[in-house]
């Protein structure tokens, strides 16, 4: 790993993917990351026998992949918390998050690496551009949670804050983390891109190609996973009152810096 890699001007990036039993398609992403040579972090959250047996599997016969294993099953959120920890305390200076389903486009890790570059200290934000396989429902809640973001930052920085492919600066990652806790599930995407907004961590968005593959396996769950966004958002608008001037002021210091 890169022990000490965090010194200024080193850029140290690893991927870090969270997975629960997907089987099938984690070995084509894998892959598909080393051949940019980007060593892999994975995080098992609790998944089934068959799913350990190809993990186990990877990580032998592959160099660069390591793995990390949760107990039992805790939520996405929880194992991207724990990868983004154990990636900083490797020495890592950045990690890109992409998914174990296939769904993420893995040409597109040389511009998120190259934007990373360009800009360190910003959080590199995936937008979505979906094609006819995704679900119409799933489509139409994204604006939903667009809007609120919207909201709860008092700005348009962040085009989609549900993409769950992204690039993360850690030390600032890791610092947000330690300051409170994230959610354990599905709603970590969006408050931990919201939370490092209000930190003022630049935001930068990179469109890419997201797909939804047939018969893929999805944890999604529409009751639960909707009323946890629902509280989620009920909690940041509430954070932002707060924090409202301030934001007002940083976006029109931005605004003034750009005319300038």
């Amino acid at each position: 790993m890169h022990a000490g890699a965090t010194v200024a001007g080193v850029f140290a990036p690893c991927a870090l993917i969270p997975i629960y039993n997907h089987k099938d398609t984690i070995a084509r992403t894998v892959q598909a990351l080393r051949a940019y040579e980007l060593p892999v972090m994975i995080v098992d959250d609790g998944s089934d026998a068959a799913t350990r047996d190809v993990l186990d599997t990877l990580v032998r016969e592959i160099s660069g992949v390591h793995l990390l294993r949760l107990p039992h099953n805790q939520g996405k959120g929880r194992a991207l918390t724990t990868g983004l920890l154990a990636a900083h305390e490797a020495g890592y200076t950045h990690a890109l998050q992409i998914d174990a389903d296939g769904q993420h486009d893995t040409t597109d890790v040389p511009h998120f690496l190259a934007e990373a570059r360009a800009h360190p200290q910003a959080l590199i934000c995936g937008r979505a551009v979906y094609d006819d396989s995704v679900p119409r429902a799933r489509l139409y809640g994204r604006y939903v949670t667009h809007f609120f973001v919207w909201m709860e930052t008092l700005s348009f920085e962040i085009s989609d804050s549900m993409c769950g492919y992204r690039l993360y600066p850690l030390v600032a990652t890791c610092a947000e983390i330690a300051r409170a806790p994230l959610p354990a599930r599905m709603d970590f995407d969006t408050e931990m891109a919201v939370r490092l907004a209000w930190r003022g961590v630049p935001m930068r968005n990179l469109a890419t190609r997201v797909i939804y593959p047939e018969n893929g396996l999805s944890h999604f769950r529409m009751l639960h996973d909707n009323l946890r966004i629902s509280a989620m958002h009920t909690r940041l608008l509430l954070g932002m009152l707060p924090r409202a001037p301030r934001l007002l002021w940083r976006r029109l210091r931005r605004e003034r810096a750009c005319v300038a």
